[in-house]
């Protein structure tokens, strides 16, 4: 079967790790007899410096005319370090989110056993951990107007807005997702203070009551969400948040895995998903060739799972990904610091995507 794939590499290590995930798709339709088309495209600090637009126009239309889109990463110190700058790589993500319609953000958290060690948390408190944050990803903070500085530049502002269909929309996809796997959505908010969250709250509980009994639904402040990641994560089965505090606990989450470099996600919305690592673009990590593909691999395994319908193939390449880590051909991210000290180094990113598509 023929799938058409916008490439989009990005800055910092994304075009390495990118590479490495195109390699094992390669290897993947020539086991299962597939044909995946990779058209490639620009977006962030590398389309500025290419157009002037993070996210330009011809790139756009190339993810709307593909059946999936892979992404690397976003981000380059040269703005990072620039706050004065008013075209920044960021803002590229954003705007590919919005004209895309990618309102849902799905981030599994499920350790590998062979890791529990790398992982700050102690074994018995990420035994059994398998969650899902499913984020908002369109509006709030993020994207609500007003927003800017006063004249004098001492004081800023930025504004939170929701509607109903907003949380509507994305409630749904959580629910949808939990009735798969253990019935239970958390609701993640800040119902005490903010008069957004309230709203939340009265929107996902109107349609659970109306659409969703079936499955158990509790509502927990942020903060005490952020505590319970780190001291009971095994209690959270979907986790359903709005776009700030969902941004700030799936990065939380990450470290429950023992290395960010593991975990892959999916934004969905209205007609093409995007697939992508959660983590950024590790400038410092640019070109070495020592940057973690898996959670770009993973992300394309979501991506032929969950746009292309090829079960048997994700599972493949997952299988693969499993026996690297569980074989130690990782990167030196995954090589904790008793290994290290012994003088043990890591494989690099291609030798590890190498390890992954000889084990497809």
């Amino acid at each position: 079967m023929k799938k058409n794939i916008a490439l989009l590499p990005g800055d910092g290590i994304g075009p390495e790790i990118t590479a490495q995930a195109v390699a094992v798709l390669k290897s993947v339709a020539e086991k299962y007899s597939h044909e995946f088309v990779f058209t490639e495209g620009i977006v962030g600090a590398c389309a500025i410096d290419e157009c002037g637009d993070p996210y330009p126009e011809q790139t756009h239309k190339l993810c709307m005319e593909s059946d999936a889109v892979l992404f690397g990463a976003i981000g380059d110190p040269k703005y990072d370090n620039d706050p004065s700058a008013k075209v920044r790589p960021e803002q590229g993500l954003l705007k590919m989110r919005k004209s895309l319609g990618l309102f849902a953000n799905l981030r599994p958290i499920e350790p590998f056993a062979s890791l529990r060690e790398s992982s700050p948390l102690k074994n018995e408190r990420i035994e059994g951990v398998n969650l899902v944050i499913v984020r908002e990803l369109t509006g709030g903070l993020y994207f609500g107007e007003p927003r800017g500085r006063d004249e004098n530049g001492n004081r800023a502002f930025d504004t939170c807005l929701y509607s109903k269909e907003e949380i509507i929309r994305v409630a749904r996809v959580a629910f949808e997702l939990a009735r798969g796997r253990k019935r239970h959505v958390t609701m993640v908010d800040k119902a005490n203070v903010l008069e957004t969250s309230r709203l939340w709250r009265e929107t996902v509980k109107t349609l659970h009551d109306s659409e969703y009994a079936d499955i158990a639904l509790d509502f927990m402040f942020v903060d005490n969400a952020a505590m319970q990641l780190v001291t009971a994560p095994a209690f959270f089965d979907v986790l359903l948040t709005e776009n700030l505090f969902g941004d700030i606990l799936s990065d939380e989450a990450s470290v429950i895995t023992g290395s960010i470099g593991l975990l892959p996600s999916a934004s969905t919305g209205a007609k093409v998903a995007l697939y992508e690592p959660i983590h950024g673009s590790f400038p410092q990590a640019k070109g070495k060739n020592i940057a973690n593909p898996i959670a770009t691999i993973l992300s394309a395994a979501m991506m032929i799972e969950c746009s292309f319908g090829f079960a048997k193939e994700a599972a493949a390449i997952k299988s693969a990904c499993k026996k690297a880590i569980e074989e130690g051909v990782v990167t030196p991210d995954l090589i904790a610091a008793a290994e290290r000290a012994k003088g043990r180094k890591g494989y690099s990113t291609t030798e590890v995507g190498e390890y992954i598509c000889k084990n497809i």
